[in-house]
């Protein structure tokens, strides 16, 4: 394999992410759906993937040669050891890190591994973050009725962050949650009047993708943290902030994700004090 063709699945997902402006559309179509849905791409035949995403099988040889892969079982190649490194038990995650933890002198090793992925995802979203998107997504929460807020599993602190701390500012919000299902009756309740926050990470919660979808089909403003602009989040949303979290041995943080939810909470308060003296 020529050395400039990806040769694991971040670097992959970095190549498209940066040349998806340049791509012909039913290649850029093939190349949202891989990233959105990478399982499929790497269980799937070319025949049901390209039935699934809605192209001509030649699209997925056209998609692969468009990355230096002389065909499309060469690309799959790199979805799947994305999958066997992804479903690494939780008992071999941790046998690595004992691993590396009597290598390297103990559990602060450990420790030390977590705050330098911490360090590393805030530096990042430092130097990413677009500040017109950020006063935009302020401005716009800072006039809503209602703030609703939306995550499922590894992104439901967020939002369960989000929620407390607006309450704490007396903002009024809502977290859509329901042990007895009724979170599409909760969010009936919103209007064009109200906005959203919303987040999700690959591979994305269905609910909360659907929950953003029927928001903005209502005329609800929708600010949405997700990790690509390929995220299906990203085209409900009116402002969408793009967050990687670095990783440890397997074992990712929601640090830059805590650190931009922790700004837009006090950001409104702020906007909405503000508007209040003026």
């Amino acid at each position: 394999m020529d050395e400039r063709v990806p040769r694991d699945f971040e670097t992959l997902r970095s190549t498209i992410l940066e040349r998806r402006h340049s791509l012909p559309k039913r290649i850029a179509q093939i190349a949202a759906y891989s990233l959105d849905n990478p399982d499929d791409i790497a269980f799937g035949t070319a025949a049901s993937i390209a039935a699934t995403a809605g192209v001509q099988p030649s699209t997925l040889v056209r998609f692969a040669q468009q990355f230096g892969f002389d065909g499309f079982t060469s690309l799959q190649s790199v979805f799947r050891d994305r999958l066997r490194e992804r479903n690494s038990s939780y008992d071999e995650r941790l046998l690595a890190l004992r691993t590396q933890a009597e290598k390297e002198g103990g559990h602060r090793a450990i420790f030390d591994g977590f705050v330098a992925a911490a360090t590393t995802s805030l530096e990042d979203i430092s130097r990413a973050l677009n500040d017109e998107h950020l006063e935009q997504a302020i401005t716009t929460l800072a006039k809503a009725d209602t703030v609703y807020v939306l995550a499922r599993r590894r992104s439901y602190p967020v939002a369960s962050y989000i929620a407390y701390a607006l309450g704490k500012l007396r903002i009024r919000n809502q977290l859509i949650e329901s042990a007895a299902g009724l979170s599409s009756e909760m969010i009936g309740f919103a209007t064009a009047r109200d906005a959203a926050i919303a987040v999700s990470f690959s591979p994305y919660a269905p609910a909360t993708v659907e929950e953003s979808r029927f928001l903005s089909e209502q005329g609800v403003p929708v600010i949405a943290i997700t990790d690509s602009s390929f995220s299906p989040l990203a085209q409900f949303a009116k402002v969408w902030f793009e967050v990687a979290e670095a990783d440890f041995s397997g074992f990712r943080s929601l640090s830059a994700t805590m650190a931009l939810a922790m700004a837009l909470a006090v950001g409104v308060a702020e906007k909405r004090r503000s508007n209040t003296e003026s």
